[in-house]
C-alpha cells in the first residue's frame, strides 16, 4: 500500500506542473482552474480515503495530504531552480481537505459510508474555495505573461477574450459544485480499492 500512496503523490505532482501554466493564459485561467480542481479533488479522494480506510486511523487522510503537500513543494523547487518566477507554479493545498476527511471519519464514529458521503461532499466543496484564497497571493497573471511571453502560441491556447458573465465566471462555485458530486465518487473509489 506504500507504493500506491507513492503513486498517488507522484501523480498529483506531474498534474500540479501542469497546472502552473494556466496563470500564462489569463483568458483560459478560470477555466483552468475549474478544469484542475477536479482532477486535484480526485488525487486527494481516492488517495485518502484508501489510506484512511486501510489503517482505519483518523488523522491519516491529513498524513496522506502532508505527503503530498511536500511532493508539490519540491515540484516548485525545480521549476524555480528551471528559472520560472517563483510564483509561477501554484501548489494546491492538500491538507486542509484532507483533515476535513479524517472530521468526517472521526465524528461519524470510523463509519465508512458516512465517511464517503460526508467526507467527499466536504473535501469537493472545500478544495476550490482554499486553493482560490491560496491563488489570491500570487502575482499578477498579466504581469507575469508580459514578463515571459511565449511567442509560439498552440492554436488551441490562442487568448480569446473573457465571456464577462458567463457560468465559468465563478470558478470556486463551479469547482465547488462539481467537486461535490463527483467527490463522493471518488471517496467511494478509495473504499472499495480496499476490499479487492
Amino acid at each position: 500500500h506504500y507504493l500506491f500512496i507513492v503513486v498517488v503523490a507522484v501523480n498529483s505532482t506531474l498534474l500540479t506542473i501542469n497546472t502552473g501554466d494556466y496563470i500564462f493564459y489569463t483568458d483560459w485561467a478560470w477555466t483552468s482552474y475549474t478544469v484542475f480542481s477536479i482532477g486535484n479533488i480526485l488525487m486527494i479522494s481516492v488517495g485518502a480515503t484508501y489510506y484512511l480506510l486501510f489503517t482505519g486511523v483518523p488523522g491519516t487522510a491529513s498524513y496522506y495530504g502532508l505527503i503530498m503537500q511536500g511532493y508539490t513543494w519540491v515540484a516548485k523547487g525545480a521549476w524555480f531552480a528551471l528559472g520560472y518566477p517563483y510564483d509561477f507554479i501554484v501548489t494546491p493545498m492538500w491538507i486542509p481537505s484532507c483533515m476535513l476527511l479524517d472530521l468526517a471519519y472521526w465524528a461519524s464514529k470510523k463509519n465508512k459510508h458516512s465517511l464517503i458521503l460526508f467526507g467527499g461532499v466536504l473535501v469537493g466543496m472545500s478544495f476550490p474555495l482554499f486553493n482560490m484564497v491560496n491563488l489570491l497571493t500570487v502575482a499578477d497573471p498579466l504581469e507575469t505573461a508580459f514578463k515571459y511571453p511565449r511567442p509560439t502560441l498552440p492554436p488551441y491556447m490562442v487568448p480569446i477574450e473573457p465571456q464577462v458573465g458567463k457560468f465559468y465566471n465563478s470558478p470556486v462555485a463551479l469547482g465547488a459544485g462539481t467537486g461535490a458530486v463527483l467527490a463522493v465518487t471518488f471517496t467511494a473509489l478509495g473504499a472499495k480499492l480496499n476490499t479487492w
